[in-house]
């Protein structure tokens, strides 16, 4: 069987472009609310850069110049998706094309949207990618649900670039023969703010 040079060269794709359509406005971006003063869409970025991922790659779209100036500072990548009104695949296909994506074993795809999702967390997806050999698809769960983060092996990064519309990560796992491995991280696999109301109640404030 063939080895995986180094699966532990796992890279963050973390998606930040989408219009948010069921929060607030037209005008609205849930991830520049703030949680403890950060902006969501950097605490996002921050425990991605905390983690043991190799790189971290902030696609951004929608009020990019915001989200970029909310990034500023980090030890990140930032590419910006032109295409972000298509939906989440254009997101995906833009991660791909980056020098830190191309060379790595595994794309972990992160929502910027999900505030619990933890440092810990995000090791834990990593690690057991590792244990696998960098061979298997690991998905985040919380009670035998399956949430977000995901991990896609390399052998899976030309399926990324066929996704069209407002697909994900899912769509992939569901067609493929590739192995899954469920990691439980508890209840931020399941945690997200799509509506002011979620947000207010998972501790963010909305100027």
């Amino acid at each position: 069987m063939e080895r995986i040079a180094d699966p532990s060269k796992v890279a963050v794709v973390l998606l930040a472009a989408g219009l948010a359509s069921r929060f607030g406005t037209d005008t609205d971006s849930k991830l520049l609310a703030l949680f403890d003063g950060i902006p969501l869409v950097r605490r996002s970025a921050v425990r991605a850069c905390e983690s043991m991922a190799h790189s971290v790659t902030v696609i951004v779209g929608f009020r990019a110049p915001e989200l970029i100036s909310a990034l500023s500072g980090l030890p990140i990548s930032i590419s910006h998706n032109p295409d972000f009104v298509s939906g989440m695949s254009s997101s995906l296909i833009t991660g791909m094309t980056t020098p830190q994506t191309q060379s790595a074993q595994g794309i972990l795809v992160m929502l910027a949207d999900m505030p619990s999702v933890s440092t810990a967390g995000i090791d834990l997806l990593i690690e057991a990618f590792v244990a696998q050999g960098g061979r298997s698809i690991i998905v985040a769960t919380y009670g035998n649900v399956r949430g977000n983060p995901v991990i896609l092996p390399r052998s899976l990064f030309g399926e990324v670039t066929r996704l069209k519309g407002d697909l994900g990560a899912r769509n992939i796992i569901r067609a493929s023969n590739v192995p899954v491995l469920e990691v439980d991280i508890g209840p931020s696999a399941l945690h997200d703010v799509d509506t002011v109301e979620a947000l207010v109640a998972a501790g963010g404030f909305v100027s």
